[in-house]
């Protein structure tokens, strides 16, 4: 599989699995439920990024992004209440998105820097 096509697998799983969370988040109460344009508009962006401009520098650069964000999204969680959140009900699925997310914005940001590199050395994929 080209390592193209990799990237992109990795970046629309992250994608996924960081709106799930997110909406994890707000039926809990740890984010404010309120219609947000902002955050449909960086969703769109990291999509659009993905799926059309995967070949582009610009393409590489959002989906660095989104491996960082969802590199990062534990790292908010790591107060007092996460063993309290941990054995609630839908427990399980909040600790296993974090680790998934973690683990698979770690392989989309370093996907994304390798191809960022390709590029600037002005090499094939």
């Amino acid at each position: 599989m080209k390592q193209n096509a990799i990237l992109v697998a990795t970046s629309l799983l992250s994608i996924l699995l960081l709106t799930l969370h997110v909406t994890d988040d707000i039926v809990r109460g740890i984010s404010k439920a309120e219609p947000s344009n902002t955050a449909l508009l960086v969703l769109a962006v990291f999509l659009y990024g993905t799926l059309v401009l995967a070949e582009r520098r610009s393409g590489h650069v959002i989906m660095l992004l989104v491996g960082l964000f969802a590199a990062a999204c534990r790292h908010p969680h790591e107060g007092a209440h996460y063993g309290e959140i941990a054995r609630s009900t839908g427990g399980f699925f909040f600790v296993w998105t974090l680790w998934a997310l973690g683990g698979l914005g770690g392989v989309t940001f370093i996907l994304s820097a390798r191809g960022l590199w390709s590029l600037r050395r002005g090499q094939r994929r």
